[in-house]
């Protein structure tokens, strides 16, 4: 894709492939409405067109309607619906409403007509062959959103949020994604780049009077705002962790022996055979993750091979050192034990002395007291194992309404900006290594030319994350990665 504002005129289905009650097929560009002018036959609801232009029939008179002048698409009012008929070579293809959006008030900002057809693939097709044949051509991935940013509709940040809001599949995804469309990421970085580059104007102006060694920067002045950038930046990266674990999924390590029911505790949690279960001890060679929705938060748990100290199996080794890893990087770890084993107590308190070592939440769960039959006792300090059946729905459920409990959720309001982006962390990061480098600077006394090179790659870093710096790789990259149509 070029970064440029095309003149040619797109289309696409932009309601999810296969068969459905209704489609929607998009079309926007400079075209768009006399393209879909020559395909389409206003009429009114209860007839059914003849397609020849001009003539519509009632669907149960016996007689005709006299002949009256066809009506153009360009002459209604827009966003208005319309009702008519698509026609294909002289035939009626199908019944339609037809929305007309004009630019610059359109999401592309561009005119876009937007078709609402039954949702037979058959129809779909032949009204895209129809539409590629009078002057479009097929849009591609994010091409939509594409052209709403290039056209000053969104800035960068806002349109990756449309991809996100797409995507999301909980409650805290969403309200994350709600926010970021809603701009304040985008204008609290806008803010900070605009404050950097009027000192940076400052500077260059002393660098032109440099003979007379006039200063027109209050360097005591730059100083205290960089620290409050340096700190507004420093404050954004950080939330990359909470938010990048909201969109993804908060990591959840099911650990513990071999045969204590790890694999059977996460087809149980997810109501499907997704890992294998057998008695036979290291099954599991290497981790198995899946997403859960909980309580509106998606939740991405793991299931890892057994922990034993000996095993003559290479693959089961690399198993078992996957599993420490995956326990590192896990916000919440739930470790399970066998209690139809005759476990030493000791046991279960070194185990939970090691747990508190990674300071994280952990939960001990005790498993297939179906048949132990035993009562959870407290084994270390406020440690109090559960004791399940993955057999009872009721147990299942009970693991489920305690994980949340583990995790201290962002409230997500209209102001909060939270990260989730690892394209805009990654940018983050560079800027504020380039305060940093600003800061020490100021308080070494470095001539101007250095600080003006750092704090324009600060201001460069920050423009690239809202798309006000930015090149072709970068949004081929980004809107590569959307659906068509949208």
């Amino acid at each position: 894709m070029l970064h440029s504002v095309t003149q040619d005129t797109i289309c696409a289905v932009a309601t999810p492939p296969g068969t459905g009650g209704i489609a929607i097929i998009r079309v926007s560009g400079p075209d768009a409405i006399p393209i879909c002018d020559r395909l389409f036959i206003p009429g009114k609801i209860g007839e059914i067109g003849d397609c020849k232009g001009i003539r519509l029939t009632p669907l149960f008179a016996e007689t005709k309607k006299p002949e009256r002048q066809r009506k153009k698409l360009a002459d209604y009012n827009s966003n208005k619906v319309i009702y008519g008929f698509i026609q294909c070579d002289g035939t009626l293809l199908d019944e339609v409403l037809v929305t007309v959006f004009r630019s610059p008030h359109s999401f592309t900002g561009e005119d876009t007509v937007e078709i609402n057809c039954h949702g037979s693939i058959y129809i779909q097709q032949q009204i895209i062959r129809l539409l590629i044949e009078n002057g479009a051509r097929q849009a591609q991935p994010g091409e939509f959103t594409q052209r709403a940013f290039l056209n000053g509709k969104m800035d960068l940040s806002r349109a990756e949020a449309v991809a996100d809001l797409i995507a999301s599949t909980s409650a805290g995804m969403h309200k994350l994604a709600i926010n970021q469309m809603r701009g304040g990421f985008s204008d609290e970085l806008t803010q900070l780049r605009m404050q950097l580059l009027d000192f940076t104007s400052l500077i260059e102006l002393e660098l032109d009077f440099a003979e007379e060694e006039v200063e027109f920067a209050d360097r005591t002045q730059l100083l205290t705002l960089a620290e409050s950038i340096r700190r507004k930046v420093a404050c954004l990266t950080e939330s990359f962790s909470v938010g990048n674990a909201i969109k993804n999924g908060i990591p959840v390590a099911i650990i513990g022996k071999p045969n204590t029911g790890k694999s059977t505790l996460l087809n149980a949690l997810l109501n499907e055979e997704r890992a294998i279960v057998s008695d036979i001890p290291g099954t599991t060679r290497d981790t198995i993750e899946e997403t859960l929705t909980i309580g509106g938060q998606l939740f991405r748990f793991i299931d890892t091979a057994g922990i034993r100290q000996h095993t003559n199996d290479r693959i089961e080794a690399l198993g078992i050192q996957r599993t420490f890893e995956k326990a590192e990087k896990a916000s919440i770890i739930l470790y399970l034990f066998d209690l139809t084993v005759e476990n030493d107590i000791d046991d279960l308190i070194a185990t939970s002395r090691w747990l508190q070592k990674f300071q994280k939440p952990f939960l001990i769960i005790g498993t297939k007291n179906d048949i132990a039959r035993r009562t959870p006792t407290q084994i270390s300090g406020n440690v109090l194992p559960i004791h399940i059946s993955c057999k009872d729905p009721a147990d299942i459920e009970r693991i489920k309404s305690i994980i949340p409990g583990f995790i201290q959720f962002p409230s997500c309001e209209a102001n909060d900006v939270i990260v989730t982006n690892i394209r805009h962390y990654e940018a983050l990061c560079k800027a504020l290594s380039a305060i940093t480098c600003v800061i020490e600077g100021l308080q070494n006394n470095l001539s101007g030319d250095f600080l003006s090179q750092d704090i324009r790659e600060c201001t460069h870093f920050l423009g690239e994350i809202t798309g006000e710096i930015t090149t072709d790789d970068i949004l081929g990259n980004i809107f590569s990665k959307f659906c068509i149509g949208k």
